[in-house]
Formats: structure tokens, C-alpha cells, sequence
């Protein structure tokens, strides 16, 4: 009795466009990330409100305390210039500019067929359009020059190495201001609880200093864990995106430098690629 073969999902593969270059990368506004951020300061406002007001949860010191004491320790963890440098990237946790990993590889391969059907000549002219990528430019220009494709891998790896090595210290030091923030509101609660200490005589103003001096613990984990750790993850997926990316114009650059069948470097790219934008210009089965 034959054996039925178990239900295997299928993808519909893009096909490779046959003319144009990849849409260059636009920043644009990830909705996840807006919504996780304004959800979670929402909730956390709309319990705080429905006990008291807002205003008694506002402390200027303890804030002060809190940014300025995880600022300074995370500059004398790294540097200034790294410090200001992942400061900088915050912004662009929220809204990215991301070239899509399936239209990249088809793409290349669209390169590689003129590269093979033209020759070097015919590559030559899709410089121009390909200026709006440098990554992508630099490395088609390599190929033009006639440099090698084990060359091209090297050089382009040793720039998408130190990119990648540039970002994930800025990853770092949002980590670092991660674990500090914690530590530093516990150091306004201690100073906001030896300031009631000092007051004691004063039994009506205990409540409202304890209350105000456990506001720099609040402070901290509010940052930890809804900015500082959040933005830390966000930038590194962010960059893991990137680096796909900039692999498939790595390895198509490549191997256009040396002479290969589009068809192998489909396979190649394939490999790399999630099933959902893998893509199909031979009939393989």
C-alpha cells in the first residue's frame, strides 16, 4: 500500500525582476515598536491614575538622579563618542530604513544574468542607478574593475564587519544603561530615605518623603525594562536585518566576479533566505 507522503507547505517564490534596481531603503515607521512603547507608558499612566494623580508620581531630583547617574556611568563604561553614537541610533529603533532580504536577492541575480549575457560592459551601466546603495555600489564597482570574487567576498566582509562591530557597541552601551538604571534609582531612594530620616520630627511629612523617595526605584526599573532593554533588542534585530542584506550583495558581487551561473548563485542565495522570500527564476524542482 503506497504511504502517503506527509502535507509539505509551499511558498510562492518571487520572480526576479527583469529590469529596475532593489527600491532603496526608506525609513519607515515600525508600528510594533510605537505601539509596544505608547501601550506600555499608557497602562502604566492609566494605574497610576486610577489611584492617585499623575503629578504625585513626578520628581524632578529623582529623575535627574536616575538619567543623569546611568549617563555617567554608561561614558565612563565606553566613551563620549560612543555614548553620543548610540544615543543618536534611538531614533532609528522606531523608524528603520530596511531593504527587503527577498527583493535584494532577486535583485542580484538580476545582475548576475547582465553581468553574464553583457559582460562587464553591460554592468558598467547599471552603476549609476546603483549609487543610492553604497554598500551595493562599491561592491558592483569592484566587480566592474575586474577584482577577483575572493577578493570582493574579503574586502566587503571586512566593511560589514566593522558596520556590524560599530552598531553592536552602540547595542552595548543601551544594555550597560539597562543594568545601571536599576542602581541608580536605588541610590535616590537612599538619599530621599535619609532625608526623611532627617526629618522624623516631623511625623506629618513621612508618608509624602517615602513616598517620594521610593520614586527613584520606580524611575530605574521604568527605564531598564521599557526603554533602555527594549531599544537595546530592537537595534540588534535591526542590525541582524541589515546584515542579511548586505550578505546577499556580498555574495552576489561575488560570484558575478567570478563568472558564475546565476542558477548557482540562486541556490546560494536561497539558502540564506526564510521560505516565505526565497526566489525562483530556473525551474528547479
Amino acid at each position: 500500500m503506497a504511504k502517503t507522503l506527509p502535507h509539505v507547505q509551499r511558498f510562492p517564490a518571487r520572480p526576479v525582476p527583469a529590469g529596475g534596481m532593489p527600491a532603496v531603503a526608506r525609513r519607515r515607521l515600525d508600528l510594533g515598536s510605537l505601539a509596544g512603547l505608547v501601550l506600555g507608558f499608557g497602562l502604566l499612566a492609566a494605574a497610576i491614575a486610577t489611584g492617585s494623580s499623575l503629578a504625585a508620581f513626578l520628581n524632578l531630583p529623582g529623575l535627574l538622579i536616575v538619567l543623569g547617574g546611568t549617563l555617567s556611568i554608561v561614558t565612563m563604561s565606553f566613551s563620549l563618542g560612543e555614548t553620543m553614537r548610540a544615543l543618536r541610533l534611538v531614533p532609528s529603533a522606531i523608524a528603520h530604513a530596511q531593504q527587503d532580504a527577498g527583493d535584494a536577492a532577486a535583485h542580484m541575480l538580476r545582475l548576475a544574468q547582465v553581468a553574464r549575457q553583457s559582460n562587464l560592459i553591460g554592468l558598467e551601466k547599471e552603476l549609476r542607478r546603483l549609487r543610492p546603495e553604497p554598500f551595493l555600489h562599491k561592491a558592483i564597482t569592484m566587480a566592474c574593475e575586474g577584482a577577483p570574487g575572493d577578493t570582493i567576498e574579503a574586502v566587503m566582509r571586512r566593511e560589514l564587519d566593522a558596520t556590524r562591530a560599530r552598531l553592536m557597541r552602540s547595542v552595548a552601551v543601551l544594555r550597560r544603561a539597562a543594568e545601571v538604571a536599576p542602581a541608580m534609582g536605588l541610590i535616590g531612594t537612599l538619599i530621599g530615605l535619609v532625608q526623611m530620616l532627617g526629618r522624623l520630627h516631623e511625623p506629618n511629612a513621612i508618608g509624602p518623603a517615602m513616598a517620594i523617595a521610593l520614586l527613584g526605584t520606580l524611575y530605574g526599573a521604568v527605564l531598564a525594562h521599557m526603554v533602555f532593554n527594549p531599544l537595546a533588542t530592537k537595534l540588534e534585530r535591526n542590525s541582524n536585518e541589515d546584515c542579511l542584506v548586505k550578505t546577499i550583495y556580498v555574495l552576489g558581487a561575488g560570484a558575478i566576479g567570478r563568472y558564475e551561473h546565476p542558477r548557482r548563485l540562486e541556490r546560494t542565495l536561497n539558502a540564506l533566505l526564510p521560505p516565505s522570500k526565497r526566489v525562483r527564476h530556473f525551474d528547479e524542482i
